[in-house]
């Protein structure tokens, strides 16, 4: 059962905290402004996160205790006892900037569902930073929105995507800079909403869902517990150690054809570039059943034939049976529009409800992308990709040139990049939201303090930058898609 706790603070702002009965979170009144912080943060309303590990350093696996204060106007609302860890692969060893996995616990370690800054209750949370390399001189995403804007935007699209907050943070006394605090991508109600699959789901009806796959990297699972936090500076072989455990392989390669060597070779192997991966995200690889597993890979297999086999010239489709068209328009919107080089490739997740179909998304991991994206011309696809670059590791699966062949997704794509130009892709709207953003960490000085410890992001010229780009992008694609 779930209490509700209404509090007073300063007398004039009434904050609801929802937690489960036994989640340790304690809502308090106490002022600690006078030198608690790492920093002066002055009058910022930005919330400000507080991470103490009782002087135990944070690994990559696993998680260690900790405890978390929220400060909002320097005043603090809420306390959690917390697990913390670093995250990401290729973040981590490129980036001083380190991003970090938390769960919300209980006395005993067990995890708890918490509600933070109004999200709905659950366990697992991020906390995501710019990358940044000071040693090597570069930095993505020097406007720090490229995930809350893709986020936002998709959001306000109708789709479900992460929900997140912009933060300053704070660990063991030192001051890391401006955070984005998110959901963590999960099966859950409040997030990606599908059917619990249990092993005992093996009918007919119940084994069709639901599952979640997802496009990557084999970097970040739990298969490295108790290596040492130097281990994973230079794991690079990780990325790419698939195995029939945690994943299958598409029979086609990116070019559509069939595949005639064998899958789960050494990392980085010759052919590598040709195959795509599906990880099973949910359930779990060790949860899985090889029935069940038998199911998905045997209907992306279908729809993957479906889609390569289809006459175009004719008005009948196949494809369309096992996947949620208007899912994939999404998908394809939200990616060209912010330029997410590493859309498509990496980081992309799909669903299949039960009785359902393949629906894409959520989105994940924009910090690649807009103005600052290369690789790709902005001129062109990013669904292009393999135009452009030879033999990445990680090409662009076929799906997505082959789809842009159909002149019946092209239609569906131009009618919804219509509606949405005429309303939430509007111009005038997009620019408002970079400039509230912008508006918000500049004047809270929150990108100052940013910067005092991850160097100059250059923050005005890099916001008109993005400003430019999104005016020029959106303005190159109208005129693509009118001519579909």
């Amino acid at each position: 059962m779930k209490n509700h706790l209404t509090v007073l603070l300063l007398t004039c702002i009434v904050l609801l905290f929802s937690c489960s009965e036994d989640a340790v979170v304690t809502p308090t009144a106490q002022n600690p402004s006078n030198g608690t912080f790492a920093v002066n943060i002055g009058n910022s309303s930005i919330p400000y996160i507080v991470i103490d590990t009782k002087g135990v350093d944070i690994e990559n696996e696993p998680k260690v205790p900790a405890d978390m204060k929220i400060f909002v106007d320097q005043v603090e609302v809420q306390q959690a006892q917390i697990g913390i860890e670093f995250r990401g692969s290729t973040s981590f060893r490129l980036s001083n900037k380190k991003s970090f996995g938390i769960e919300t616990w209980d006395d005993a370690g067990n995890d708890v569902a918490t509600s933070f800054f109004g999200f709905p209750e659950e366990e697992d949370w991020v906390l995501i930073g710019h990358v940044v390399n000071q040693s090597r001189n570069f930095l993505y995403d020097p406007t720090l929105m490229h995930h809350h804007f893709g986020y936002e935007l998709f959001r306000k699209m109708g789709r479900y995507a992460s929900r997140s907050k912009y933060v300053e943070l704070e660990i063991n006394g030192e001051y890391q800079g401006v955070y984005m605090f998110m959901e963590k991508l999960k099966r859950d109600k409040e997030r990606i909403n599908i059917k619990k699959l249990e092993q005992t789901d093996m009918d007919s009806a119940s084994i069709t869902g639901g599952y979640i796959l997802k496009i990557d990297k084999t970097a970040g699972g739990n298969q490295n517990i108790g290596q040492p936090l130097s281990y994973f500076e230079n794991n690079w072989d990780d990325d790419a150690r698939y195995n029939e455990d945690i994943s299958f392989r598409s029979d086609y390669d990116i070019n559509g054809n069939t595949i005639n060597f064998n899958p789960y070779r050494p990392p980085y192997h010759s052919l590598q570039y040709l195959e795509t991966y599906f990880l099973y995200e949910y359930p779990k690889a060790e949860n899985i059943t090889a029935a069940q597993k038998v199911y998905i890979q045997t209907y992306i297999n279908d729809f993957e034939t479906a889609l390569l086999t289809d006459d175009f010239s004719t008005d009948i489709r196949t494809y369309t049976d096992y996947i949620d068209v208007a899912s994939f328009v999404d998908f394809f919107i939200i990616n060209e529009v912010c330029r997410n080089v590493d859309g498509y490739r990496l980081s992309t997740y799909m669903y299949k409800d039960r009785g359902g179909k393949l629906t894409m998304g959520p989105i994940w991991d924009f910090n690649l992308g807009y103005a600052t994206a290369d690789r790709v011309p902005f001129d062109d696809w990013v669904i292009n990709y393999n135009n452009f670059v030879d033999r990445d590791p990680w090409m662009m699966p076929f799906w997505w040139p082959r789809l842009m062949e159909d002149p019946m997704f092209k239609a569906a794509l131009k009618t919804r990049w219509l509606e949405l130009r005429a309303g939430e892709l509007q111009t005038s709207s997009l620019l408002a939201m970079v400039d509230e953003v912008a508006n918000n960490l500049q004047s809270n000085g929150a990108i100052a303090r940013n910067e005092a410890v991850w160097g100059s992001l250059n923050y005005t010229q890099s916001v008109s930058n993005l400003k430019s780009y999104l005016e020029s992008r959106t303005a190159w694609m109208d005129g693509e898609i009118s001519g579909f």
